[in-house]
């Protein structure tokens, strides 16, 4: 025989691999897409509860914001399933034992397959779901001998509820950690159920063996170096010979994690002893470097860029203490890209850097061990855009309890000198502080010295980006003569956040927050302007924002003015009012004929604010995420009635980034409220003396007899402000930040 043709054993090859092994196409082909997955029969529970109970799942649009590319059939929008005919008996069965679980002993699920007209699967699944067994009565057993005060109060099963696994599983739950938390370390809770035949009626009961009282056992300390075994010790909230509980020792990790040096602790007890009434503790933590350094940038279209760094001692001169050096700038470069990526973060003076320089001392317990101590040295300047700027030195103590899991209480006291620059309008306007000399006793240094109370409650499951638990904020601040404040106030912000998963990579979260603030006279003015309640501008109150009504730039919802130089009212040129020095004097200016685009508006905040917000966030993979949102708010001043009326809604919606440092967030937000009558402010004029070193006025290119003053003047006219058309882009607003909007 001769050699084989290579060619040709080559080719018979590649036929039988061929042969066996289908093309991609075919393949492809073979596959059946799942149109429809319908439900029906199902009359105690939704469908949506059904689908996620089985594997087989219907096309459709990844996420709701992408509906209209789902609907011209882009691939990228559309999550495609197809039909797995081997798990659709096992689908039945999930659906058959979802449904028994829940307490329906003799439900049945049958399911068809047909053929819709695009060549897609239909899945029909028939549930009969029968009548379903509920709980007659409820016994427990091993009590007798307890006290049972509030034992068996709101227990998840109830005479009946349907006889539900779930349910009874979670009762047996309960009663376990309510006994743990009475001292009952070793308790046991054995159920059993009984149907008695031909009937639907089940008979619960709870069999209780409570174990001896226990109290705390020796506590061992293990793998701490730098921290003393007494720190750790005095960070627990118990001590051995207290009577055990549950919940101290769940608490006592998250205790541990306040001392800043531990990287991890974990909190163990024995079980296992022969002496029932004693429970050994086993404290294991993990230390990490003494000192820490931690840089940090940012860039928010509020603030522009921004630099912070700190130094951190985390085991001050021992005990858990903390020692720590924070420098912060903002404001960087704020002027040269106020028009690209800084929009929000204001023009002229408001444009310059702003900063805090602090030393941070924190005693981790005092007195007790539910207590700590906080005490700050500060230096700040800080800028509201358009409102005023505030320079500021001085000190903050704070004393901190932990009144509950996850509930610290603080009482606080934060003495600071503070001086105002650029609030004239502010003084003129919102405080009715008009006169030059007055504005300089108000924006000078004063003391400002409250004394506050802070309450917050938190379940919270992440800090930066949260997707389940709560949050109950209440601030209550009093300022006085006796406090050492020249400005005497009251003032009261609570503040409520609900967050919940829905869905496994979609999160709905809502917040609630309203705030009011009372003041007294400013002594030091009594006489010159009698006895007018002054609020500090720094304790009004603002809205709008990217942490606030997002449709508005920041600070920029609620009362207003606009400001304007005088030059343009009395020019006759294009875009000036044509008013006279006259019509200047007497402020019948009308200012209606100037260009807006002369105008700047200026918040003055108000005495009381209401904000609310919901938003859906889901996933678009692993590290981006989507969001619609709606925010309403509104802040009314001292002499505007709370109208709920006047709410302004803001839709809009967002993407985040989840970086390490935190969701890198941007959002988009629209606000429907178009034009707005508001007063204007000028700097007065007054005739011009020959004899003075004033200088005159330029208007149109040439002097007039007229000079400023420091003298501010509120027109009378009203100008219509803002966009008018029923949609503008102009009513679009931009935010870019990091973290959470809440």
């Amino acid at each position: 025989m001769g050699r084989p043709d290579l060619g040709r054993v080559l080719g018979w090859v590649l036929l039988c691999v061929l042969a066996v092994v289908p093309s991609s196409a075919s393949s492809q082909i073979a596959r059946t897409e799942v149109g429809h997955v319908v439900f029906e029969g199902n009359e105690s529970f939704r469908s949506d509860s059904l689908a996620r109970a089985i594997v087989t799942r219907q096309t459709e649009c990844r996420s709701a914001i992408l509906s209209p590319f789902c609907a011209l059939g882009t691939n990228f929008a559309v999550q495609r399933f197809y039909l797995r005919d081997r798990e659709i008996p096992n689908d039945t069965l999930r659906l058959r034992t979802w449904y028994y679980q829940r307490g329906f002993r003799e439900a049945e699920v049958d399911a068809t397959i047909t053929m819709e007209y695009d060549g897609r699967a239909a899945v029909t699944f028939l549930v009969r779901e029968g009548d379903p067994v509920t709980v007659a009565s409820i016994a427990f057993e091993g009590v007798e001998s307890l006290d049972d005060d509030g034992l068996l109060d709101g227990l998840p099963l109830q005479p009946g509820d349907r006889l539900d696994l779930f349910a009874l599983d979670a009762t047996r739950k309960v009663l376990e950690e309510r006994l743990a938390n009475r001292g009952h370390a070793r308790v046991e809770v054995l159920l059993s159920n009984w149907i008695p035949s031909g009937t639907y009626r089940a008979e619960v009961t709870f069999e209780i063996d409570p174990g001896p009282a226990a109290v705390v056992g020796p506590i061992t300390v293990i793998g701490n170096e730098q921290l003393s075994e007494s720190t750790v010790l005095n960070t627990l909230q118990f001590q051995t010979g207290d009577v055990y509980r549950l919940d101290d020792i769940n608490e006592a990790r998250a205790r541990l994690f306040g001392l800043e040096i531990l990287r991890s602790a974990a909190v163990t007890v024995d079980l296992t002893t022969e002496t029932d009434s004693i429970v050994p503790v086993t404290v294991r933590v993990d230390e990490g470097d003494a000192y820490r350094v931690r840089p940090g940038a940012g860039l928010t279209t509020a603030e522009c860029f921004d630099l912070e760094a700190r130094w951190t001692a985390r085991n001050f001169i021992g005990g858990g203490r903390v020692l720590q050096v924070r420098g912060r700038m903002a404001n960087i470069l704020a002027a040269e890209f106020h028009d690209l990526l800084c929009p929000l973060s204001g023009t002229g003076s408001f444009a310059k850097l702003t900063g805090l320089a602090s030393i941070d001392f924190v005693q981790p317990w005092i007195l007790s061990t539910r207590n700590s101590f906080n005490a700050s040295l500060f230096a700040e300047r800080q800028s509201l855009p358009d409102i005023f700027i505030r320079e500021a030195v001085g000190i903050e103590v704070a004393l901190t309890r932990s009144i509950a899991p996850q509930t610290p209480l603080t009482v606080s006291y934060r003495p600071e000198l503070t001086r105002l620059d650029a609030a004239e309008i502010l003084f003129c306007t919102g405080l009715l502080i008009c006169d030059p000399d007055d504005i300089s006793v108000l924006g000078g240094a004063n003391w400002l010295a409250p004394l506050g109370l802070s309450f917050t409650r938190s379940t919270a499951n992440n800090i930066l980006n949260p997707s389940s638990g709560y949050t109950l904020v209440l601030d209550v601040e009093h300022a006085a003569g006796w406090t050492g404040s020249n400005f005497r106030y009251d003032r009261l912000v609570t503040e409520a956040t609900w967050y919940s998963r829905p869905g496994v990579s979609s999160v709905f979260a809502a917040r609630l927050r309203g705030g009011w603030v009372g003041a007294e006279p400013f002594g030091q003015l009594l006489g010159r302007s009698g006895s007018l309640d002054i609020v500090h501008p720094q304790k009004r109150f603002y809205a709008g924002g990217a942490n606030s009504v997002r449709g508005f730039a920041q600070s920029r919802l609620g009362p207003r003015v606009l400001t304007v130089d005088p030059e343009d009212l009395l020019s006759v040129g294009e875009g000036g009012g044509g008013c006279t020095p006259e019509a200047l004097l007497d402020l019948s200016c009308d200012a209606n004929a100037v260009d807006g685009g002369f105008f700047l508006s200026r918040p003055t905040g108000g005495t009381r604010v209401l904000e609310g917000s919901v938003e859906a966030r889901f996933g678009l993979g692993t590290s981006f995420e989507g969001v619609i949102f709606t925010d309403v708010g509104q802040v009314w001043g001292p002499a505007d009635g709370v109208d709920l009326a006047a709410l302004e809604v803001t839709p809009g919606f967002g993407a985040r980034y989840l970086s390490p440092i935190g969701p890198i967030r941007l959002d988009l937000g629209y606000r429907f409220r178009g034009g707005e009558h508001l007063s204007v402010v000028t700097t007065q004029v007054a005739p011009y003396d020959p004899s003075s070193s004033d200088t005159q006025i330029t208007v149109d290119g040439g002097l007039i007899p007229y000079v400023k003053t420091e003298q501010l003047a509120v027109l009378t006219p009203l100008v219509l402000f803002g966009q008018t058309s029923a949609w503008s882009f102009r009513r679009l607003q931009l935010h870019v930040s990091i973290g959470q909007a809440f």
